[in-house]
């Protein structure tokens, strides 16, 4: 086997390799199965307490009451262009919050995706703030996540109106939270106690995310984290949900807690698929950021601990933090971070490859705001990376064509060298070299395609802009496999495709991956098939297997495959020409037919 068939094996087996690694490490996400309703166990710990630790005290309430008394108490409605939802004055908790740029699917009458939900509801999450107690106070001293504020100033909050709740403790210590929230997804948060009590008091401001339980759409997908995220001093912790229960008791929290002290800058909390919560410091030299687990109660929580404030009698102290609970829109996130929010645009999980996914995604989102359609932006994605990659694709079908060129010298070396291989490997070395031929470089456009292959699936299916993308007719969703089957005649009929995670949709494919397969056939059909037994088996079956096993992967990817497909055809086919080779494709599609009727009837 000369170096041309051993190199062709090669790239071919590294592929069919790399796909099924892929498959196996990365198989498609399950469907999304609802968790049962957590039992009453499960919320006896009342879902806003802040964790045990010296300042910060932990009341337990029944479950049922923590529910209901969360369902009876006064709110206060928020209402913006882009979310809609309530205030809970039981602990001032930010607890009903829906996005309404959002649906749960493409049905018309899909619901508004809820972000965050009440004590008592399917996946319970909110934001509670509150002050902790010096050790000249006590716990009733301090308003907690169980505290009724009153609300003085304001009825709605909107952008540009903010609400201000106030609680007095009765015994001089004056409480005030004031809550803005701007025109997309961030709350501003002002605490401050004023003291009126004759004598000096230490308290200590914190904010918290709480959420019980795992979230019931959760995707457990390896290319997709999921879980907590971390920002401190410029370090990003990226943490699952399986990470935080299975942390180390901290003694300070009483609990296993994943524990940052002293953090000058950053941020914590939650991420989902394409929403999350995140807590800000602001205006602080120093907090505390911990990542909390109760194994009784199946609360999860992200606490950040501001410094303990000494506040002198007739004093008022205030202190500021911010809260994003929202879409993961990269454009957003990015002006925020640009607003001083440090590394949030990292919240958006890029993976490893984040130094191909981060400017794949920008230049995808630059060409859809110029198109305004997603499908036609990552063809044109495609074009450009073909057009990067023009003087290697260059070099390499050069090389393709002298290696034809070369192949009745090399059939006289086989001939000289008989048995010999170490003298037809020498021959072929010396033939190489002195004709200045690559026999590798036809494999390195290939080799250059597998990161870019994988960072756009990464992009496609962790950015929220590729969620419910359309393309055009039944493409409404290019982050979903092709909706298309020969059940559904290819959409022309109303019909739905068979489930993606299904045998039937392996077998009765969609017209995507039907073209993806036809391109690929077209592609090899450029050159004459090969006389080695063993690559045209390989030839034969690569375009079918790709096909299939490409099917149930995400519309727009597929999208990729096809455009970068026939670009690669096309450059080819002219680079050939110019080399003074007319690719005879009509002949050798003809001719591959020809071929298997005659070889029939030796069967």
């Amino acid at each position: 086997m000369d170096d041309q068939n051993k190199n062709l094996i090669l790239a071919t087996a590294l592929s069919f390799l790399v796909i099924i690694v892929w498959f196996v490490l990365f198989p498609p996400p399950e469907p999304d199965v609802p968790l049962d309703a957590a039992p009453t166990a499960a919320l006896s710990e009342d879902a806003g307490t802040v964790p045990t630790a010296p300042a910060i005290g932990d009341p337990a309430q029944p479950a049922t009451d923590a529910a209901t008394e969360t369902a009876d108490a006064p709110r206060i409605d928020i209402e913006t262009p882009r979310v809609s939802g309530s205030i809970s004055l039981l602990g001032g908790r930010i607890d009903d919050l829906r996005l309404k740029d959002y649906r749960t699917s493409l049905e018309p009458d899909a619901d508004i995706v809820q972000m965050l939900s009440p004590v008592g509801t399917e996946d319970a999450f909110y934001a509670v703030y509150g002050w902790a107690p010096g050790t000249d106070l006590d716990a009733d001293s301090v308003p907690g996540p169980n505290t009724t504020w009153t609300v003085t100033d304001g009825d709605t909050l909107s952008v540009g109106q903010p609400v201000t709740l106030t609680w007095n403790n009765g015994a001089g210590l004056i409480f005030e939270r004031t809550i803005g929230i701007d025109e997309q997804y961030m709350f501003d948060i002002t605490q401050s106690v004023t003291n009126t009590s004759g004598t000096a008091v230490r308290v200590a401001p914190y904010g918290m995310l709480t959420r019980h339980g795992e979230p019931s759409d959760l995707k457990n997908f390896f290319i997709l984290h999921e879980g907590a995220v971390a920002m401190a001093d410029g370090e990003l912790a990226e943490t699952d949900w399986d990470e935080i229960p299975d942390a180390d008791v901290d003694p300070s929290w009483g609990r296993p807690a994943i524990v940052t002290e002293g953090v000058t800058d950053g941020w914590v909390g939650f991420t989902d698929h394409y929403w999350q919560s995140i807590l800000i410091p602001t205006g602080v030299q120093s907090f505390d950021q911990a990542l909390t687990y109760a194994p009784r109660s199946d609360v999860y929580r992200a606490v950040t601990r501001l410094p303990t404030q000494d506040v002198a009698d007739g004093a008022t102290v205030a202190v500021q933090t911010q809260l994003f609970a929202g879409a993961k829109e990269w454009e957003t996130i990015r002006e925020y971070q640009s607003g001083g929010v440090q590394g949030l645009i990292d919240s958006i999980d890029w993976g490893w490859f984040f130094f191909l996914t981060k400017p794949i995604f920008w230049l995808l989102h630059e060409l859809n705001k110029l198109i305004g359609n997603m499908g036609w932006a990552i063809i044109g994605l495609t074009l450009i990376i073909k057009a990067v990659l023009v003087p290697l694709a260059y070099k390499s079908y050069v090389s393709m064509a002298k290696m034809k060129e070369l192949q009745p010298q090399m059939e006289k070396l086989k001939e000289q060298a008989g048995d010999d291989k170490q003298k037809l490997q020498q021959g072929m070395m010396e033939l190489y070299k002195k004709e200045k031929v690559n026999p590798a470089a036809g494999c390195l456009p290939i080799l250059l395609q597998i990161p870019i292959f994988f960072s756009l699936y990464k992009v496609i299916f962790v950015t929220i802009e590729l969620r419910h993308a359309p393309f055009f007719g039944p493409f409404q969703d290019l982050s979903a496999p092709d909706p298309t089957s020969i059940i559904n005649l290819f959409g022309l009929l109303p019909n739905a495709a068979p489930d993606p995670n299904s045998l039937m949709a392996l077998v009765f494919i969609g017209i995507l991956p039907l073209l993806l397969g036809i391109s690929m056939w077209l592609q090899q059909k450029l050159n004459p098939a090969p006389t080695d037994p063993t690559q045209q088996m390989i030839f034969a079956w690569m375009p079918w297997i790709f096909m299939f096993m490409l099917g149930s992967f995400a519309s727009g990817l597929v999208v990729y495959w096809i455009a970068n497909n026939v670009i690669t055809f096309t450059q080819q086919y002219l680079i050939m020409r110019s080399q003074g080779y007319k690719p005879d494709l009509l002949g050798n599609i003809t001719g591959s037919f020809k071929k298997k009727a005659a070889e029939e009837p030796k069967k």
